[in-house]
């Protein structure tokens, strides 16, 4: 069975920073990709920055620039760095990927961890 685990949200006040991290564990053949969601009250889920098994990056707009995606492939971590926060970062974050176990290949998520941005 997978899982993926975040952690490192909090209350932070605006223009503070917060690292996320996700820890994936489980029988895992192959990460293809993995990235970092959120959901704010009343919004849809979005993208927030992705990465690539080779280490290609992306991100939303709204993320270029203060917010940095990174991982350990040894052990199946993966980062959100996320410096100059805004109340308008406030959300759920959720950690995902796209991975091969022996059975079959799927997104998985993990549970979400809250960032609140607030004075």
């Amino acid at each position: 069975q997978v899982q993926l685990v975040e952690s490192g949200g909090g209350l932070v006040q605006p223009g503070g920073s917060l690292l996320l991290s996700c820890v994936v564990s489980g029988t895992i053949f192959e990460i293809k990709a993995m990235g970092w969601y959120r959901q704010a009250p009343g919004k849809q889920r979005e993208l927030v920055a992705g990465i690539s098994s080779g280490g290609s990056t992306n991100y939303e707009h709204f993320a270029m620039g203060r917010f940095t995606i990174s991982k350990d492939n040894a052990n199946n971590i993966l980062y959100l760095q996320m410096n100059n926060l805004k109340r308008e970062d406030t959300a759920v974050y959720y950690c995902n990927a796209d991975l091969s176990t022996s059975a079959a290949r799927r997104f998985w998520w993990g549970q979400g961890t809250q960032v609140t941005v607030s004075s």
